[in-house]
């Protein structure tokens, strides 16, 4: 059609009528006049719709196929992090189990030796060639430590504490080549002074060099004046070895620390001294000896064998 005045009047007027017809079936509801005439337009051009639906179809299909794709990978992703964040907390709970045993087991020692502690978590530790053997403690000034208190964990002796912050602290750890502590013998009381030696075991020389000591004996601390560095009876080791005696005013001994110095993580620094020595009672039980069986051999004589006071006499 030629774009003239007559073809933009006739196009003015097929939207009036439209709008007209909308107009009138809109108002006019189920009683619409144009209701027949739109059944008859839709029995005409309903199956053009279908066919038509039924060619755009699998597009669309394809398209919601993609975008359920997407949903499903953005669904399983959600899902690893999940599971990602349920071992986490599974490894975070074992760890709080294992926190929870060390706290029980220094709260034991606190409670059999009298001592008040203040619990602290090891947050750094100092390099062990070059430097001090220490570690840094996340309690300070703010939490009532002072310096030269005493430091433990569930196993016995740590170390003292030697800087304090605001709100961390250092602790000269007792396998450091400058730590020094008195210590007693369990038992017979003996009197020595362990000092550190970084990964290697204490080193403890008696004041008695004639002392009667044996591989397994246990020591704890002696203790300090006024308690400070060191409170008494916090066990310190067992010794491995025991070097002669020679003649010498003060013998050698070995300890092996009962502390795991590579594996710290809660400690409790004493905040509060014991009314009196504790002497042994915070050490652990000793290990029950565990029996080894006897074996008995009977022998017995064989049947050719000639009784006592009997003789075979041989042919010649």
């Amino acid at each position: 059609m030629r774009d003239t005045r007559e073809s933009r009047l006739l196009l003015v007027l097929l939207i009036a009528i439209a709008f007209a017809l909308i107009t009138v079936d809109i108002r006019g509801g189920e009683d619409s006049p144009v209701d027949g005439a739109r059944r008859a337009a839709a029995s005409v051009f309903g199956p053009i719709e279908n066919g038509v639906a039924s060619a755009v179809d699998p597009v669309g299909n394809a398209i919601a196929a993609v975008r359920d794709s997407g949903e499903r990978h953005d669904r399983m992703a959600e899902l690893e992090r999940e599971n990602a964040a349920l071992k986490a907390k599974l490894g975070s709970d074992d760890r709080n189990r294992s926190r929870l045993q060390q706290l029980d087991k220094m709260l034991k020692i606190a409670g059999q030796g009298q001592y008040g502690i203040k619990g602290a978590e090891v947050i750094a530790i100092g390099a062990a060639q070059g430097f001090s053997w220490t570690i840094t403690i996340d309690v300070g000034a703010n939490d009532g430590i002072r310096r030269d208190m005493t430091v433990l964990n569930g196993d016995g002796l740590v170390g003292r504490v030697t800087t304090v912050g605001p709100n961390i602290s250092t602790v000269l750890l007792a396998t450091d080549p400058d730590f020094t502590v008195g210590t007693r013998m369990e038992g017979s009381d003996e009197l020595g002074f362990a000092a550190g030696q970084g990964d290697r075991p204490l080193r403890v020389e008696l004041l008695n060099g004639k002392a009667q000591i044996k591989k397994g004996d246990r020591l704890v601390t002696f203790g300090s004046q006024a308690d400070k560095p060191f409170v008494p009876g916090v066990p310190v080791g067992v010794v491995s070895r025991v070097d002669p005696s020679g003649g010498d005013l003060t013998r050698t001994l070995y300890v092996t620390p009962f502390v795991s110095f590579t594996k710290l993580d809660i400690v409790g620094v004493v905040v509060r001294t014991p009314e009196k020595d504790p002497r042994d009672t915070v050490l652990p039980a000793k290990p029950k000896p565990t029996p080894r069986p006897t074996v008995t051999v009977t022998v017995t004589p064989s049947a050719g064998a000639p009784a006592d006071g009997e003789f075979q006499q041989q042919d010649q």
